[in-house]
């Protein structure tokens, strides 16, 4: 294990900034650069897991990410503070402390950056229409194959031609807000150049849960494509730089992204149970039952009481023996999620320092919280909400919702991108934010002034319209579409 490539506080973009370790470091630069963002601020209106709320009490993707950042912080303060982890690092308590927490808060506070309007269902709107999009398209590997015979064909049957590589077209049809989040650091938030935040490789790498352009198999860095074929050099120099190759060559996950991904399912397993509270859906005892009960081998929760979590269970009776006043129910709900956080910080610290060797060799291949094979907490909590959350006519309407949104946006702006007639080219392109055609337009070596989207390949284009449509919030979405199909003027 390489600790000093691990906390690498170099850039792709060599820095002119010069830091005094003792004020201002470079990872504490990079939440500056992240907290001052417009695709940061764009994330106080997009789902976690209740669509266009407008219930101040339920989470945002925003606040969702400032809890994650709270949990990765500690975690990060919490390993530093073990003695035998510093020493295998071979660096001092006091730079590790100024690194790791603050390393974990980058990547824990950008994790969701690249979500797409409507929360995970609007990544599985976006993946099923390209794939239907592409299965009634004529799609070719050169432009060279285009030939009058194609024309014809196309024109003959009503079909699209695409020049698309098979791994560019599975960029679209294995979207994953990951990749898209990784390609929203590293280019589209960009003012004068190709960097976008240009952020270290420590915290770029402690944000890449999937370190991988290429096929997706069972191996847990790998298990999803997690950069797409734009940002594939920037994959190549971080991995490089950060030492993220396992003994057969093969990309592998930074360490502190077991411990970003560990505080994400620590926030979304308790906060999620929550926010159900609220909008009345259980009541504490509900909780509380199903807590009580054993899991299965399979991680299903049986109707066999009592599970052998005795810490659990002690608390569980600590918290209905305490004399509340007014506000009784949300008390006990409030003081079990404090109880269960801290749970599952432990037991995901435990097992980081546990498993180091195995974590910093790519062997390892099970999430912190989910190593847990005496009481499954992790998937109890998951079950929970699968069965008293998810699947909530309220919720499921409102993502019907955002799949006609975004379906209809996407085939609004490929109508008008790949149109024959310019004018209507024109007008699309005037609509796309300026800041991510001015980063395609540095992408692809393009003048500034030529405003010009046919000269850009169909990759460049579907990626700008990927680029704008998931950048959007949810509401901004809902009225976009609604604006161009009639539906409202103003």
């Amino acid at each position: 294990m390489s600790w000093s490539k691990y906390l690498n506080k170099e850039r792709i973009k060599p820095s002119t900034i010069t830091f005094d370790d003792n004020i201002r470091n470079a990872f504490e630069s990079d939440f500056g650069r992240v907290i001052f963002s417009p695709a940061m601020r764009r994330m106080h209106d997009k789902t976690q897991v209740f669509p266009l709320t407008t219930d101040d009490h339920i989470h945002s993707r925003l606040t969702h990410s400032m809890e994650v950042m709270a949990i990765g912080y500690s975690l990060g303060v919490k390993i530093c503070a073990d003695i035998d982890f510093v020493d295998k690092t071979g660096e001092t308590k006091e730079n590790l402390l100024r690194a790791i927490p603050v390393i974990l808060k980058n990547a824990c506070l950008v994790h969701d950056i690249g979500n797409p309007p409507f929360g995970h269902f609007g990544e599985t709107v976006i993946q099923q229409y390209f794939k239907d999009l592409f299965e009634k398209a004529i799609v070719l590997k050169s432009a060279d194959e285009i030939t009058d015979v194609v024309k014809e064909k196309a024109k003959k049957h009503n079909k699209r031609v695409f020049v698309l590589s098979d791994k560019q077209m599975e960029d679209f049809q294995l979207f994953d807000g990951n990749a898209q989040g990784f390609r929203i650091l590293t280019r589209l938030q960009a003012l004068n150049n190709e960097f976008g935040l240009n952020l270290t490789y420590a915290t770029l790498g402690a944000y890449l849960k999937y370190p991988n352009a290429d096929d997706i198999n069972d191996d847990i860095a790998t298990s999803k494509r997690g950069v797409f074929q734009s940002e594939r050099d920037y994959l190549d120099t971080i991995v490089n730089e950060c030492g993220l190759k396992d003994s057969n060559g093969l990309n592998m996950r930074h360490p502190l992204s077991f411990l970003m991904e560990a505080a994400d399912s620590i926030c979304y397993y308790t906060m999620d149970i929550e926010d159900g509270f609220s909008k009345g859906w259980y009541n504490y005892e509900d909780i509380e039952n199903h807590l009580r009960l054993k899991i299965d081998t399979s991680g299903k929760t049986t109707q066999i009481p009592e599970t052998d979590d005795k810490d659990l269970l002690k608390e569980l009776d600590r918290i209905n023996n305490i004399p509340y006043g007014y506000g009784k129910e949300i008390s006990k709900v409030v003081a079990l999620r404090i109880y269960l956080i801290e749970k599952l910080v432990n037991l995901a610290t435990t097992n980081f320092l546990n498993n180091l060797e195995d974590i910093c060799q790519g062997k390892y291949r099970v999430e912190l919280v989910k190593d847990d094979i005496n009481y499954n907490l992790a998937k109890k909590l998951a079950n929970f909400c699968g069965k008293y959350i998810f699947p909530k006519r309220e919720i499921l309407s409102l993502e019907l919702t955002g799949h006609a949104v975004l379906k209809g946006l996407m085939d609004y702006y490929i109508d008008l991108i790949f149109h024959e007639e310019k004018k209507y080219r024109e007008r699309a392109s005037g609509m796309i934010s300026n800041s991510i055609y001015r980063a395609v337009q540095m992408e692809n070596k393009t003048p500034e002034n030529d405003k010009d989207i046919s000269k850009f390949d169909d990759y460049s284009k579907l990626r700008i319209i990927v680029d704008f449509i998931t950048g959007m919030t949810d509401q901004f979405a809902l009225d976009h579409y609604q604006k161009l199909s009639g539906q409202k003027i103003s």
